[in-house]
């Protein structure tokens, strides 16, 4: 009965693997399908099927975020609607914050990081919680839409430099302790605080996006924990796979009315990761 249970065990477990490879497959295809929001899905990927501590979760996200917004800023870039020295002003701050929490905050974080009334609020459930929590404004701002703005003299583009600084920091700072890239914070920061026109917003936050994640994760999370660059390649390889896919797929399917129904799942992700998280695994 014993041998029985061990080999179920390790069939379920093998099932729970070929289903994240699966997953990371699909979040690619949902970025090349719908141009962003894909890579919200990895660090839930990551830690429910692949059993991955919130750490390494999201550090392999932040990598994987940081790649596939590279894909997306290069192809952005080559349409002409990558504002490189708005990506400089706003990139800095973001990466020094990024690269501040994930090589100084996370790994000085203890396993409990307060106890109320006997409930003890454990690092993995603050770093999921506030995850799950930013997934919510993630999903309304696809079920919304963005309005498109104009801007009758691009030479116009001005910054409030205080401002951007501020967000910069915070959002690297966000992006490091959740592993996610902040897109719907990043955009309207740089159509509100320096006047980018939309579509300029959205390219130019994807190159944002790449560089803050990825110079985050090599000079924090690989100078402080040990890598399995085997696993995070062929998970990165996979996502890049479905990128083109989507791609392709996009040409005959309207990635817009699809960007409404990957909301509601975002918004159902949301409510699972702070479920298993706050009531199961308590």
């Amino acid at each position: 009965m014993l041998y029985f249970r061990i080999k179920l065990q390790e069939v379920l477990m093998a099932l729970l693997e070929i289903f994240g490879y699966l997953s990371a497959l699909i979040i690619g295809i949902v970025l090349g399908l719908i141009g962003g929001g894909g890579s919200i899905l990895a660090v839930p990927v990551l830690a429910y099927l692949f059993s991955v501590d919130e750490k390494i979760a999201t550090a392999y996200s932040l990598f994987i975020v940081g790649a596939s917004a590279l894909v997306g800023g290069i192809k952005q870039h080559l349409k002409g609607y990558v504002d490189w020295r708005t990506a400089l002003v706003f990139g800095i701050p973001s990466i020094i914050g990024v690269t501040l929490v994930r090589y100084y905050v996370i790994p000085a974080l203890p396993e409990v990081i307060f106890t109320l009334n006997n409930f003890a609020f454990t690092r993995r459930m603050i770093m999921f919680g506030l995850f799950a929590v930013l997934m919510v404004p993630a999903a309304i701002s696809m079920l919304r839409g963005r309005r498109e703005t104009t801007i009758k003299d691009q030479s116009a583009v001005t910054y409030n430099y205080p401002l951007i600084l501020a967000e910069g920091l915070v959002v690297g700072g966000i992006t490091g302790f959740i592993g996610a890239g902040g897109g719907f914070l990043i955009i309207p920061a740089l159509v509100l605080f320096a006047n980018v026109q939309m579509k300029i917003a959205i390219g130019t936050s994807l190159v944002i996006i790449a560089f803050k994640s990825l110079l985050g994760f090599f000079m924090g999370d690989a100078l402080t924990m040990e890598i399995d660059w085997m696993f995070l390649a062929a998970f990165t390889s996979l996502s890049f796979a479905g990128i083109f896919i989507g791609s392709y797929l996009s040409n005959f399917i309207d990635g817009n009315k699809l960007k409404k129904g990957f909301g509601y799942f975002i918004l159902v992700m949301a409510v699972f990761i702070f479920y298993m998280e706050f009531f199961v695994k308590h």
